[in-house]
């Protein structure tokens, strides 16, 4: 193979210009040793200085986003969409981008004690942080999703400008994801008339409200110290009823986002006289709680809450997470005992879908910065967007940000569907939105890490300097494959998914591809028919792999859990490019990403099957593998 290299007589442009790049280095480095008065020896740094990337409107520099919302929304309300996206756009690079910033480099404080010795617990955040809430009010960052302006498309006009708001905002968005999930509980207690909800009528015309000084945010307060996802079995929170129907709260909430929030929900369980409480997920009830409360002398104080500190993580750091314990927390039971469960995942849908927004909103983010960079950074003699290879790689970021968001907007889609007043959704899109929400969050949180970690790369050794803002886009992403559930926890929740419908869920996903895919292919788009017709392959090799594990047993599904989402995405995405490819405003980029992102493959579930990954021997050889040479 190397003898065949060699013999080739023609050289690359490029090895021509590295070639001529390292003779140019060693001639000055011979001036160099030379020349007594090299400006290296006066100016000490040289007069070389690298221009920064620049983040420019993030909506009229998105093309994706821009023709989705053209193709989606109907005319009479995407003008005035249009508009206030590109005003938004502006007030992102002009003001936001830097209050983000700001967050960042002033991270929250926890205060103890006041000067003459009174526990306070008060959470210290920046102005800038206080600014965010009342530009996320301003600019009806939740309201929008609920004041339905613009019917069934007021959620994809909601969270097309959170996916713009998001990167820059110092993680903000983090406090209005919960917030949106509260308001989205409330709002169905609201309409629930069994039981005296109307209490929660205050913070839900709070939560939804576009003026500064009456919005609040939520918190969201469910992981204890026993563990993470699983609530049903961790949660050791104990709520005794008062003589005024309200509820005092004992426990240790181990892990609080937006511990500044104004309120919050969370579970726990009732408890009668003697102490006694119904165990799992039966006996878990919601509550409402405002965090602060009036003292006698009318001063604000913590409701019974002691913040024990803020977390140190990872990523994040702009963003107040604590552990609290509640020490006789005033709360309210919302809706029925012991229904906890459903009452809290209209919540966990919405976070969820926040989380993907998260996703592919950064990864775009920090495209549009490495973007600019191509145009700014010279190596080898040429800039960055000369040099194949790097285009190469940024093409592929690029594909992956593409399927990630039309995926994230899919789901959005669905979601402003099933809140419609007018027609609502069929019972497929229903049960499109329960199977492909949690794919969707565990799918696009691993391509924002991966994007992530690229996109640092393509600015060299400057992506990994902390003095240029790049890297914190690295480690916030990592808590998106962690926060509300892990890939793993969510591939178990896609099949629970599955299991519910008794497979009907399922059923609903592969009308939908078969449905959109014959409508792609009556359009007749150059070169997308073989692409086509690989999804329709993928699609039937599913089927297949279905149909062959149901008769292996429970646990091979198990163990094919995750890559029989990454299925299940990949396949879906694959049928949104080559659909958004052949809409008559595609571009040859559209074409060619629908291309490329076909010539994968397009569902490993079935791969793994035929390489034994799922059988009771590869396990135990897992086990084996992961334990090899291990001595506790």
């Amino acid at each position: 193979m190397y003898r065949l290299f060699l013999k080739k007589p023609q050289v690359s442009s490029q090895l021509q210009r590295l070639r001529f790049s390292a003779t140019v280095q060693d001639q000055a480095s011979e001036a160099y040793s030379e020349n007594s008065n090299s400006h290296y020896q006066h100016a000490h740094t040289g007069d070389f200085a690298q221009e920064k990337p620049i983040l420019f409107n993030p909506y009229t520099n998105d093309g994706m986003l821009k023709s989705y919302l053209q193709r989606n929304i109907p005319q009479e309300y995407f003008q005035a969409i249009d508009e206030d996206l590109h005003r938004f756009g502006d007030a992102i690079v002009s003001e936001i981008d830097a209050l983000g910033d700001q967050c960042e480099l002033l991270p929250p404080t926890l205060t103890h004690y006041d000067a003459w010795g009174k526990r306070i617990d008060k959470v210290n955040t920046c102005a800038a942080w206080n600014t965010m809430k009342r530009i996320a009010a301003k600019e009806g960052l939740i309201a929008h999703g609920y004041k339905r302006k613009y019917g069934q498309w007021s959620r994809m006009y909601q969270m097309a400008k959170l996916y713009l708001f998001g990167p820059s905002s110092g993680l903000y968005s983090c406090p209005l994801a919960m917030a949106d999930g509260a308001a989205k509980v409330l709002e169905s207690a609201l309409k629930d008339t069994s039981f005296e909800n109307q209490f929660l009528r205050n913070p839900f015309e709070r939560l939804v409200s576009m003026d500064p000084d009456v919005f609040w945010t939520s918190g969201q307060w469910m992981t204890e110290k026993g563990g993470g996802s699983d609530v049903a079995s961790a949660t050791d929170t104990l709520a005794y009823e008062q003589t005024d129907g309200t509820y005092k709260l004992y426990g240790y909430k181990w892990f609080t986002s937006a511990t500044d929030a104004d309120m919050t929900l969370t579970l726990a369980r009732i408890t009668d006289q003697s102490g006694n409480f119904i165990p799992g997920s039966k006996g878990l009830s919601l509550f409402y709680l405002e965090t602060h409360s009036l003292d006698p002398e009318g001063k604000s104080s913590l409701n019974q809450i002691q913040i024990t500190r803020l977390k140190d993580k990872l990523g994040t750091r702009q963003l107040p997470t604590g552990e609290l314990i509640l020490d006789g927390t005033v709360a309210r039971l919302v809706g029925a005992p012991s229904s906890g469960v459903r009452s809290i995942s209209g919540m966990l849908t919405l976070t969820r879908i926040h989380n993907s927004l998260m996703s592919v909103g950064g990864m775009r983010h920090l495209l549009l910065l490495s973007k600019d960079y191509l145009n700014k950074r010279k190596v080898f003699g040429s800039l960055l967007q000369d040099n194949s290879l790097h285009m190469q790689t940024m093409a592929r970021m690029e594909l992956e940000c593409r399927a990630g968001f039309l995926f994230a907007f899919e789901v959005i889609r669905l979601l402003g569907l099933d809140e419609s007043k007018e027609g609502g959704p069929t019972e497929d899109e229903k049960n499109l939105l329960r199977l492909l929400t949690p794919v969707c969050k565990l799918y696009t949180a691993k391509q924002a890490v991966s994007v992530s970690s690229e996109g640092l790369e393509s600015f060299g050794g400057a992506g990994y300097l902390e003095d240029t803002g790049l890297p914190r886009h690295l480690r916030d992403a990592q808590v998106l494959s962690i926060w509300e559930g892990t890939t793993n926890v969510l591939s178990m929740d896609t099949l629970r998914a599955i299991a519910k419908s008794r497979g009907q869920v399922l059923n609903s996903y592969f009308i939908s591809i078969n449905d959109r895919l014959s409508k792609v292919s009556d359009k007749g788009k150059k070169g997308l028919r073989s692409s086509v017709a690989k999804v329709h392959i993928a699609a039937g090799d599913l089927r297949a792999f279905i149909s062959q594990s149901s008769t292996m047993g429970s646990d091979t599904m198990f163990l094919a859990a995750r890559d029989f989402s990454y299925s299940l995405a990949r396949i879906y995405m694959a049928m949104l490019l080559l659909e958004h490819a052949a809409w008559h405003g595609a571009t040859e980029a559209d074409v060619h990403a629908a291309t490329l992102w076909c010539a994968q493959d397009l569902c490993p579930v079935t791969s793994g099957l035929r390489s034994g990954f799922y059988s009771e021997n590869s396990s135990l050889l897992d086990r084996a593998l992961v334990f090899d040479s291990f001595k506790k």
